[in-house]
C-alpha cells in the first residue's frame, strides 16, 4: 500500500517533533523558509560562545512520554550537563532575592518583610475565590506588597498591558500555587524550590539547543529556504510549491497561514478574529557580564527596560574567567542607542556585543482566543490540515509543551 503524502510547515521544536511521529506510517517532507532548523531555538556561534537568538533554551519535563521520547534521539550522559536551576531577582544593584520570592521573604528589607507578613496574614482570613485574571490571582495569593514590588512590574515589562486584562487561563500550568501557610513554612524552614518542571535542567555540551534542533532534524526530508506563498487545495490533494500531499501539519504563524490560503478557509469573522491576535517580539542582546552563579536573573526594576538576564555562558560549564557571556532580553524591539544606555543600568556590568530582535515570541491571548483557535483548527482537521506549535495554535508552548503538544495531536489525527 503506497504511503500517505504528509507535509509539515515549519522545522522548529513542534514541526521536527511532529514529522518524526508522523514519518513511521507516512512519506513526510518538512517546508523551513530559513537555512537551517530550529525556529525560536535557533542559536549561532560567536568567538566560540553560544548564543541564543531568543530566550535561553533548556529541557526538562515532567511528562514521562516527553522524556522517553526526546532521550532516544540523545547520549543524555556523554551529551548534556544536568544543572541545577539558580534563579534570582535582582530588585536594584544591591538587593538580591533568590527565586521564586515567596520562599524567600527573609532575603527582603525588614521592612518591607513586615508588610508582605501583614498581607499574608489577612489573605489567610479571605475564602477561596475563582480569579477574574491575572492581577486577581497575584493580589489575592501574594498580597499586595509583592505585587506592587515584584509581580507588577516584571509582568508588565514582559507583557506591556495591564495585568487585570490578562485572562488566567493563559497561564494555567504555568503559575506558583503556595498556600499561605505553604510561604510562611517554606520561609521558617528555609525550603529550596525543587518542584518546578525545571529546578534541574538539562543541557547539551556543545552549541545549545542548536543541538537539539540539528539532531532532531536528520532522518527527516527537510526542504529548507521554502518560502510558501500559497497552499492550494485539487481534487481533494493539498498543493505546496508543486508538490501534492494527502495532509498538512502547519507549525508556522497562523497569521501567515490566513494569507498562503484560500480565503473560503476563514469565515469573515475568523480573519478578523487572526487578524487582532496579540503578540509580542523580543529584541536580546548577547553580552558579556561579570561571572556569577545564576542561570536566571529577573529584574523588575522600573529603572530600565530589560525583565530579564539569562546567564547562557553558566549552562554548560563553570567559567573559570571572571566575565561570562549571557543574553539581556527586552520585550518587543529596541534600538541600539536604546540598548546601549539601558545595558549601563543593569547589574554585572554589561558588554554589548550583538543583537537580535524577534517579531513573533510570545503569543498573547484574550478570554476567548482558545475557544476561537480550537474551532479554527477542528474545520481545518475537517480537511485534514492541522495546527500545531505556539503559534499556529497560539499558544505559550515551552520546548517540552510543544513536543508534548505533538505527540498529543499524532495520537489524535487519523494519518
Amino acid at each position: 500500500m503506497e504511503k500517505r503524502k504528509v507535509a509539515v510547515i515549519g522545522a522548529g521544536i513542534s514541526g521536527l517533533s511532529i514529522a518524526h511521529f508522523l514519518k513511521e506510517k507516512n512519506e513526510v517532507v518538512v517546508f523551513e523558509k530559513e537555512n537551517r532548523p530550529g525556529g525560536l531555538i535557533k542559536c549561532k556561534n560567536i568567538d566560540g560562545n553560544v548564543y541564543h537568538l531568543v530566550g535561553g533554551h533548556v529541557f526538562n519535563s515532567k511528562r514521562l512520554d516527553v522524556l522517553d521520547w526526546f532521550w532516544s534521539f540523545f547520549d543524555k550522559g556523554n551529551e548534556f550537563n544536568k544543572t541545577l536551576r539558580k534563579a534570582v531577582i535582582n530588585f536594584d544593584k544591591n538587593l538580591w532575592v533568590n527565586y521564586p520570592i515567596e520562599n524567600y521573604l527573609y532575603m527582603l528589607p525588614n521592612e518591607i518583610i513586615e508588610s508582605v507578613i501583614n498581607d499574608l496574614l489577612e489573605l489567610k482570613e479571605q475564602k477561596k475565590i475563582e480569579y477574574e485574571n491575572f492581577e486577581e490571582f497575584l493580589l489575592k495569593n501574594f498580597g499586595k506588597t509583592l505585587y506592587d514590588i515584584y509581580f507588577q512590574p516584571y509582568n508588565e515589562k514582559v507583557w506591556k498591558r495591564n495585568l487585570s486584562d490578562v485572562p488566567l487561563s493563559w497561564l494555567a500550568g504555568k503559575l506558583p500555587m503556595p498556600s499561605v501557610k505553604e510561604i510562611f513554612y517554606n520561609n521558617f524552614c528555609r525550603i529550596e524550590e525543587q518542584s518546578m518542571v525545571h529546578s534541574t535542567f538539562f543541557y547539551p555540551q556543545q552549541n545549545g539547543s542548536q543541538f537539539l534542533a540539528d539532531r532532531l532534524a536528520q532522518g527527516l526530508h527537510i526542504k529548507y529556504n521554502q518560502d510558501i506563498i500559497e497552499i492550494k487545495k485539487r481534487d481533494n490533494l493539498w498543493i505546496i510549491n508543486d508538490l501534492e500531499f494527502n495532509a498538512v501539519v502547519f507549525s508556522g504563524n497562523i497569521k501567515f497561514l490566513k494569507q498562503m490560503l484560500d480565503s473560503w478557509y476563514f469565515s469573515e469573522d475568523d480573519g478578523i478574529f487572526i487578524d487582532h491576535l496579540e503578540s509580542h517580539g523580543t529584541t536580546s542582546v548577547f553580552c558579556e557580564i561579570d561571572k556569577n552563579p545564576y542561570s536566571w536573573i529577573y529584574m523588575p526594576s522600573r529603572n530600565h527596560l530589560s525583565h530579564r538576564i539569562i546567564c547562557t555562558g553558566n549552562f554548560p560549564s563553570k567559567c573559570s574567567s571572571d566575565r561570562i557571556t549571557a543574553t539581556i532580553e527586552f520585550s518587543d524591539f529596541v534600538d541600539i542607542e536604546t540598548i546601549k544606555t539601558n545595558l549601563l543600568k543593569i547589574p554585572l556590568n554589561p558588554r554589548y556585543i550583538c543583537h537580535h530582535y524577534e517579531k513573533y515570541t510570545y503569543p498573547i491571548q484574550n478570554s476567548d482566543t482558545r475557544e476561537r483557535i480550537a474551532s479554527i483548527k477542528e474545520n481545518l482537521a475537517q480537511e485534514n490540515f492541522y495546527l500545531l506549535g505556539r503559534f499556529a495554535e497560539w499558544e505559550y508552548y515551552n520546548m517540552d509543551a510543544a513536543i508534548g503538544a505533538a505527540m498529543d495531536l499524532y495520537k489524535k489525527i487519523n494519518i
